[in-house]
């Protein structure tokens, strides 16, 4: 964005922690031009910032050896994650309950645990587009989506600011600075990977830019690929349980041996069998029906020794690759007007894997489609009962494909995005005022692919009579084992699935700043503005999908767009300067009022102050309210199914099965919802079906936020024999949130039945004649609410050039106060206490700490830089296990060899240096640890290589 256009002195003197400069101008600091920095439209000198503000820039980015974006900025204290490349939930988990979809392969941001979508994220000041990764329609942007070779700096801004950039800006702001002007040639070439030998990455990014005249060039790409790392090669995630060795429960029914759970209605009895040993393609198993499981037949009980670890095929860090392009070209009209236009591309390829597809069918399958209604036809030719399945003589036959080969998605994702902004600046008397009109498109179109499907129509069909399997039909053998499907039974029910998601924003936007009038502390300054906002994004899935024949998660077609209207205003009034204990006091108000096509009018405000008693010593604090529309996919996404990582209360409440007995109230309530007095349910596998949708009936989200901070930048630090500067920061932040858009946890759901019968929970539970959980419906709602509260405690040093060199010290830690969510029940909001807990599926933990020490050393042409993070101890909510605290350790030794090659750099580096694991996690949804908090499991080690011109 051209208001934008001077950062560059902005990089001189921005510090990398939140507030890290006080503002204090000494007489030898050169006359900078102000700037919009974010958190205010307002113009203002950048040794004036006092913003609670991160700043990142590229050395600094450089010295951590990461290479997404997404990973600098989840590695801050106060984020609470985000979808990353340790994510891998395609054919495991389903559709997550938030309207988004899978998501695989983006990058989000979360920042104080409130969830991507609530941290708005901007590029140049302006939007950009929600993600695409054809499986929903995200509320969040996908970082992967903005060219990281077009980066200067990244600024986060720790509070709300709905009033000042609109919807979603509720925990903060992420802005993505880009490259406006630049002299020459940069490169950057890095390559690493771990440990243990796999999880190779590459990157390649260049820029180039010339200014001559009143006209600014600068063009770039870059290339990224990184392979994946297999769940099997690592001992946390060989098995469902953290560190397992052997299969337990957490493995799965659906076997390649196949699990049939019969009643036979000849001998009028019930068993749960497996095949002995695979048979050969053709043959027919024996049954024998006096002793269906005894030695004279094929088949044996089924035990937790026969389920299968579906574990090694899965990812636990996705395969990626991307390609970018990007160009920037800043004319001077005049000397008061200028236009700049920035264009990008972004192409991404990524995947996500599952074992070979379960194929379940029977009433007791639990897939909420045509599956769960087929019959195994006695005239089926490998049918060996002699008589047919269906409901009444059987409940459930699972049956692993291992024939096809694992489940497979892959993703390709374009994102294009211009910007334009003409901007200018004229006289009012004696003052100066500052006026911009943007403009931008953006698109994001995803297209994926996934092999490893079946038609259920077709399993119906293969299944049932053999006189309906006619013309291209092929019977299917489920009894037979591993390979006894055979090529022309995969030809007949498989297809290639096909899904397409889009999203495009529209955006115009103009604003006007300046200083109206002087006041005896300074001049009264205002912004004010005006923006108009579409949004249109679809989901579509596979025509087989959409039709509910697909054996994997059930989705439909899903549309919509958002039109806004919106205008703000804001003022800096300043009340008090140069007296004693104010040395300076500044008040701030704003305001925005804004009209949406969804969800109708409403405005929101905020007030705040900065007031230094003294020279060194600043004290910041704001009042806000908040406002986020739910977006397409929460209002118009249509129903899924998210696979649950679950407990049902309710299965062997008796213990027969080895299970823990349940108390009497439990039992009963139990039985009143279906479950069989015998005690004879037992859950089939971990994960449970729940049913999730968005809702058109959904209200905003409203924010209520307080901020306050102190901010100390001692004057005799910056002369001192033993320091170059220093300061300390600590900061208070308290954000309520009301009418919290979120499903219920189908864990708390199916508790709350069991436990006190609560009516509003139980009522979503449906259960077969069987008591097996059949679905848990579990649409997007309005809950009561959120709050959590946060101290920062930011502390920097740096010392001065002695002669064994230049260090400095920064240490960034945020203390989690508070993370209560107040969801519904019967009898009102009950609160649920987060804090220092693991959520488990969908996984998100809640450390009490989270701190990063930084310690750099430089001195000619070497450098290093060591890192010090550290995550506290969390307690699963659902489980006794405790998740112990993590310290990781990073190094980086550094290389610029000026007197034999101007402007190159060579780094050497290894992340989580003695190569800490991550902690065993039982509730977690996937490789049995939590990828929002914790490193992938190994030691990584890199190599990068950087030319400045």
């Amino acid at each position: 964005m051209n208001r934008l256009h001077r950062g560059a002195a902005l990089l001189a003197v921005s510090a990398l922690a939140a507030g890290g400069s006080l503002g204090v101008a000494h007489a030898q600091q050169p006359t900078v031009s102000e700037i919009v920095v974010t958190g205010s439209r307002i113009r203002t000198s950048p040794l004036e910032q006092t913003q609670p503000i991160v700043q990142i820039d590229q050395d600094a980015i450089a010295k951590t050896g990461l290479i997404s974006t997404v990973d600098v900025l989840q590695r801050l204290p106060s984020a609470g994650g985000g979808l990353n490349s340790k994510f891998n939930n395609s054919g495991n988990l389903g559709n997550p309950p938030d309207g988004g979809g899978v998501g695989a392969g983006s990058a989000e941001i979360d920042l104080r645990y409130l969830s991507p979508r609530r941290t708005l994220v901007l590029v140049d000041g302006l939007r950009w587009v929600g993600g695409a990764s054809a499986s929903g329609v995200p509320a969040s942007v996908d970082l992967n989506s903005i060219p990281t070779s077009m980066i200067s700096r990244i600024e986060v801004l720790q509070e709300g600011a709905s009033p000042i950039y609109g919807s979603d800006a509720i925990a903060g702001v992420v802005n993505i600075i880009t490259k406006q002007r630049q002299d020459g040639f940069q490169a950057t070439a890095e390559v690493g990977g771990y440990g243990q030998g796999d999880g190779f990455s590459q990157t390649y990014d260049l820029s180039w830019g010339v200014t001559q005249g009143g006209t600014s060039i600068v063009v770039g790409g870059g290339y990224f690929k990184q392979d994946a790392v297999f769940a099997g090669d690592r001992d946390i995630s060989r098995f469902p349980s953290p560190y397992g060795t052997v299969c337990d429960s957490g493995c799965s029914s659906g076997t390649p041996l196949g699990r049939f759970i019969i009643h036979d209605p000849n001998t009028n009895q019930d068993f749960s069998a497996t095949l002995r040993q695979a048979l050969q393609p053709g043959q027919r198993p024996i049954y024998n029906p006096l002793d269906p499981t005894g030695a004279s037949g094929s088949f044996k009980p089924f035990t937790t020794a026969d389920r299968f670890n579906f574990q090694p095929f899965n990812y636990i860090e996705t395969p990626l690759e991307r390609l970018s392009l990007f160009g920037s070209v800043t004319q001077d009209i005049t000397d008061h007007i200028h236009f700049r236009v920035r264009a990008s591309y972004v192409e991404r390829k990524s995947a996500n894997q599952a074992a070979p597809l379960p194929l379940f069918v029977g009433p007791d399958a639990g897939n909420g489609n045509l599956l769960d209604t087929v019959a195994v036809d006695r005239t089926n030719p490998y049918n060996p009962f002699g008589f047919t399945l269906q409901p009444g003589t059987y409940s459930f036959i699972g049956r692993r494909l291992v024939e096809a080969g694992p489940r497979h998605y892959e993703q390709t994702v374009d994102t294009w995005n211009v910007a334009g902004t003409l901007d200018g600046d004229f006289a009012v008397g004696d003052r100066t005022w500052h006026w911009d009109i943007d403009g931008v498109w953006s698109r994001n179109h995803a297209e994926q692919i996934f092999t490893g499907n079946v038609n259920a129509q077709r399993v119906q069909q293969a299944l049932g009579p053999l006189s309906g399997c006619t013309g291209s039909c092929v019977p299917l053998n489920l009894f037979g084992g591993a390979g006894t499907i055979t090529p022309a039974m995969l030809s007949f029910i498989g297809f290639t699935q096909q899904d397409t998601s889009q999203q495009e924003l529209r955006d115009v936007s103009a604003n006007l700043t300046g200083d109206i009038f002087d006041l005896p502390a300074g001049p009264l300054a205002f912004a004010v503005g005006l923006e108009h906002r579409v949004t249109e994004g679809f989901f579509q899935p596979d025509p087989i999908v959409a039709a509910g024949l697909s054996s994997d998660i059930p989705a439909q077609p899903a549309s919509g767009s958002i039109t806004v209207k919106e205008a703000y205003g804001e003022l800096r009034i300043p009340l008090i300067k140069d007296t004693p204990f104010f040395y300076r006091l500044d008040a701030s108000v704003a305001g925005r009022w804004f009209d949406y096509s969804t969800s109708g009018t409403d405005s929101t405000y905020k007030a705040g102050f900065n007031w230094k008693p003294m020279h060194d010593l600043l004290f910041r604090g704001s009042w806000g309210q908040g406002f986020r529309a739910p977006s397409i996919g929460e209002l118009f996404g249509s129903a899924s199914r998210f696979d649950q990582v679950v407990v049902d209360p309710c299965s062997d409440f008796l213990g027969l099965a080895g299970g823990t007995v349940q108390s009497a109230a439990v039992r009963a309530n139990c039985i009143a919802r279906g479950v069989p007095a015998s005690g004879s349910y037992v859950q089939l596998n971990s994960q449970l079906p729940v049913i999730t949708s968005g809702n058109k009936a959904l209200k905003p989200e409203t924010s209520e936020s307080w901020y306050f901070s102190g901010v100390w930048e001692p004057d005799f630090l910056r002369d001192a024999s033993w320091a170059n500067g220093g300061s300390v920061e600590l900061a208070y932040t308290q954000i309520t949130l009301d009418q919290a858009i979120q499903a219920l946890s189908g864990q708390t759901l199916l508790d709350r039945c069991a436990q006190t019968n609560d009516p509003l929970s139980c009522a979503t539970i449906t259960r077969t004649a069987s008591g097996v959980v059949s679905g848990i419906a579990n649409p997007l709602i309005n809950i009561g609410g959120i709050k959590t509260r946060a101290l920062d405690l930011n502390v920097n040093w740096s010392s001065p050039a002695w002669s064994i060199g230049r260090f400095g010290v920064h240490s960034y830690t945020t203390r989690l106060l508070e993370f209560t969510e107040l969801q519904p029940t019967s009898n009102g909001l009950e609160p649920i206490k987060r804090l220092g807990t693991e959520r488990g599926s969908p996984d998100q933990a809640y450390p009490k700490w989270k701190s990063n020490l930084i310690i750099d050393w430089d001195k000619a042409e070497f450098g290093a830089t060591a890192g010090v993070r550290y995550i506290s101890a969390v307690q699963e909510s659902g489980d006794p296990n405790k998740l112990g605290s993590r310290t990781y350790i990073d190094a980086q030794l550094r290389w610029t060899p000026a007197s034999l090659l101007n402007g190159v750099a060579v780094a050497v580096g290894v992340n989580n240096l003695f190569d800490k694991d991550p902690p065993g996690c039982i509730t977690c949804s996937l490789n049995n640890y939590d990828p929002n908090a914790y490193d992938a499991p190994g030691r990584f080690i890199y190599l990068r290589l950087s030319y400045r011109q």
